[in-house]
């Protein structure tokens, strides 16, 4: 890491309380987002802007017992609860099953994909390196965009971990259809659900697909994850899920999720009961 990145890292842990604005390359991003002493990720965050996108980055400290969440919103659909809920989802604990946003290569360097390596432990890294190498063997990408894949958890507070591969706005040919690939992304997701045991899939804890550093459009991403997520949860046939948690820290995702929310609540499946749940 460069010495700016390093004086960066320690303006960040002297003074974990100040909100700053800094001006970084990806790489200072990727490597900030992934510095981590095993501490759970702290209320305040250093606002990055990189590559004409702002993203949130969570300094480390020590570790607490409780990790702190906020529900921001509750909707009770026909066969499940979703509820999104502001917290470190690499501590959230409760979950049956945990979903990571993937790269098409499963390496677990960038934004939430990165902290859930970490706090996974290596024996998720060499799981996902011997899917890789099964799947080039057959010539294909370890989990392209618009699929996914299961493993174990390994140091996760959940039995199941299942990697999906959103679409990549970084990226000229993938922002060009994001709907449809996002659309696609939560379907491979719902798929790997299908094949779960039924104890293993009653809690889902997962973030928002390609809201962080995908850099999916927040507004047209919130209205969409919702569409597709209430449906699903509302549907005829019963998916098993009981629980569907959204956890997120990208605060400008929630702020665009909650505009969105108050707009269209009538028109989504399912009722409100955001007042319960705080």
């Amino acid at each position: 890491m460069n010495s700016g990145a390093a004086l960066t890292h320690s303006s960040m842990a002297t003074n974990s309380e100040t909100q700053r604005t800094l001006d970084t390359s990806r790489d200072e991003l990727d490597a900030l987002m992934r510095w981590s002493n095993g501490g759970t990720l702290h209320s305040k965050a250093a606002i990055m802007h990189c590559e004409r996108q702002w993203r949130t980055v969570y300094c480390r400290q020590p570790p607490l017992r409780n990790c702190m969440s906020e529900v921001i919103i509750a909707r009770t659909c026909r066969n499940a609860l979703l509820k999104v809920i502001f917290a470190d989802i690499t501590h959230f604990e409760g979950g049956d099953v945990i979903v990571t946003c993937a790269n098409n290569r499963l390496a677990g360097r960038e934004g939430v994909d990165g902290l859930v390596h970490d706090a996974a432990g290596p024996g998720l890294r060499e799981a996902c390196e011997e899917i890789a190498r099964q799947r080039r063997t057959q010539n294909l990408q370890p989990c392209p965009v618009g699929t996914a894949v299961t493993t174990s958890a390994f140091d996760l507070p959940a039995a199941k971990l299942i990697h999906v591969t959103g679409p990549d706005c970084r990226r000229p040919n993938q922002d060009e259809g994001r709907r449809d690939l996002l659309r696609q992304s939560y379907e491979a997701m719902f798929e790997e659900l299908s094949g779960l045991k039924k104890k293993e899939r009653e809690t889902v804890v997962a973030p928002p697909l390609s809201m962080d550093i995908f850099a999916y459009p927040h507004r047209e991403g919130a209205r969409l994850t919702m569409e597709v997520l209430l449906t699903w949860l509302d549907a005829e046939e019963d998916a098993g899920v009981k629980n569907y948690l959204m956890v997120t820290r990208e605060q400008n995702f929630i702020t665009n999720l909650k505009t969105i929310y108050r707009e269209s609540e009538d028109q989504l499946p399912g009722h409100d009961s955001t007042r319960e749940y705080r």
